[in-house]
């Protein structure tokens, strides 16, 4: 299949291409740069990947263009490193991930035209475990093969329950999924509230009602992620503003009591 763009098309893909040669030149290269590695890097790569989501958040298409190009150059930085190491380099990546999404689409691409959302993710899935024995790989036969453990563990548990879903194993209406949570908490109070506290115990419980509530976001259409993420930005907007309040009468916020904090926030959360 011929793609429409050509490489002529993209000068300053290969401008950044060779911005990354550089920075990795063993003579003149930046220090930082050359110390480097896969390991190192994983890091500021889950970094970059949240930050583009931030700046989506915002609704700020300069950042996105910003926070993307710092995502780009990470895919970068791994492509210099494989292509030191004669492993892949750039153009094997882009070509390994066009190879695979053309295969995945074959309603798309090829003659085969599924039509249900069902059959595509049928499809999909199929794809995925031909292209694992494609591989040579090991097969996995469970549902819940190939979900990165190093994922966010919010993003994870959805993932696992997607899975288990689509093969029936999930509540088909909402109130035994809020029922759940409902057991989870008692769980962690039953655990809290005993005559001595097992730290661990309480952990486990503690897991068990986020996973619980993951689930509720899930049958409700809500990304876990993304309405966390929000939370966490509408808290600390509101404690900014409870700051504000109580500097304007005290030096330091230490020296408010819990009630006049209290106070402030509620005035801010009904403005």
């Amino acid at each position: 299949m011929k793609l429409q763009h050509g490489s002529a098309d993209y000068p300053e893909l290969h401008r950044l291409l060779d911005v990354m040669v550089k920075l990795r030149d063993p003579d003149s290269g930046c220090p930082w740069d050359k110390s480097q590695s896969f390991e190192t890097i994983v890091s500021y790569t889950i970094e970059e990947a949240y930050e583009v989501a931030d700046a989506i958040e915002n609704g700020d298409m300069d950042s996105v263009k910003d926070e993307l190009g710092d995502l780009l150059f990470q895919v970068v930085f791994y492509a210099q490193l494989g292509k030191e190491q004669e492993n892949f380099d750039f153009e094997a990546i882009a070509k390994v991930i066009a190879d695979k999404m053309i295969q995945r689409h074959p309603h798309v691409f090829l003659e085969q035209k599924d039509h249900t959302e069902a059959e595509l993710t049928a499809n999909w899935e199929a794809s995925k475990q031909a292209e694992i024995a494609a591989k040579g790989m090991d097969s996995d036969n469970s549902i819940l093969a190939n979900i990165p453990v190093g994922m966010a563990p919010l993003m994870r548990a959805n993932k696992l329950q997607k899975k288990c879903a689509k093969v029936g194993f999930d509540w088909t209406e909402l109130p035994p999924v809020v029922d759940k949570i409902k057991e989870e908490i008692q769980e962690v109070l039953d655990e809290v509230n005993g005559d001595e506290i097992n730290q661990i115990a309480v952990e486990e419980e503690i897991g068990d009602l986020l996973f619980a509530v993951v689930n509720l976001s899930r049958h409700l259409n809500v990304d876990p992620e993304t309405a966390l993420r929000k939370a966490n930005k509408k808290f600390e907007s509101r404690f900014r503003k409870v700051e504000s309040i109580i500097n304007d009468k005290y030096q330091n916020l230490s020296e408010a009591s819990l009630d006049e904090m209290e106070a402030a926030w509620q005035a801010v959360k009904n403005s």
